[in-house]
């Protein structure tokens, strides 16, 4: 099974193919461009540079939030419109869910925190046992003291994951919470491919037209819009 899969939730950009489980590409750019101007370039040259054609794709995986607004929206449409059109399955990654398998191997809980603006953070919280990946707590929205209050109650290795992890660092003053290193440290597509290859195990998947952004909050032009209605 040839899949295609996409992260756009954030500052970086990737996207990546696998075969059967096997990384064939993994293509990840963060300078600074828009996703609309690096996305689909990336998947050219990534379809071209691996000998695959965009027919041969049989799933699509794309995290879907949370994350930017706009970069969330990038990448759902982006990977509807090419599933639409060669009318294939899509499955929808939580991206928090998708930084956790960037610790594959290892035996810790992984934090994955995304920056949320405001002292907060997008954050959901995994047990990873080797090649297993467990969900403790579904994804919200929560402020910095009180996510850090919440995991003074573990005495094991936490391992902080994602471009809200310095955040939630900075803060901390126990031992057993770790910042994970640079390279394992930011979401991408190799890790949405493995946690879709998963999802789509269980049956997980929807169609084109069912694929969805998942937001956690309105968006700071909604908040603002409400505000001014509320006050009259």
């Amino acid at each position: 099974m040839l899949m295609y899969s996409v992260d756009s939730t954030a500052s970086s950009a990737s996207v990546c193919l696998t075969e059967d489980g096997r990384i064939l590409a993994d293509f990840y750019l963060n300078n600074g461009l828009t996703h609309s101007q690096t996305l689909m370039a990336m998947t050219e040259s990534m379809l071209s540079i691996a000998g695959k054609q965009a027919h041969e794709i049989d799933l699509y995986a794309v995290n879907s939030g949370p994350g930017s607004f706009t970069g969330v929206r990038i990448g759902v449409s982006a990977v509807k419109g090419m599933a639409y059109a060669a009318d294939k399955p899509c499955v929808a990654v939580s991206t928090l869910l998708s930084m956790a398998y960037n610790a594959l191997g290892m035996y810790t809980v992984v934090c994955a925190c995304m920056d949320a603006r405001r002292s907060q953070v997008y954050n959901a919280l995994f047990r990873v046992s080797g090649e297993r990946v467990e969900r403790i707590t579904e994804d919200r929205a929560i402020g910095v003291s009180e996510l850090l209050q919440e995991l003074s109650a573990y005495d094991e290795q936490i391992l902080l994951i994602g471009d809200g992890a310095e955040l939630v660092a900075k803060s901390n003053e126990r031992g057993n919470i770790i910042l994970a290193p640079a390279h394992l440290r930011y979401q991408r597509a190799s890790s949405t491919a493995a946690a879709a290859l998963e999802l789509y195990n269980r049956g997980e998947v929807v169609s084109p037209a069912a694929l969805m952004p998942r937001y956690l909050r309105l968006s700071q032009a909604e908040r603002e819009r409400q505000e001014k209605v509320q006050k009259g």
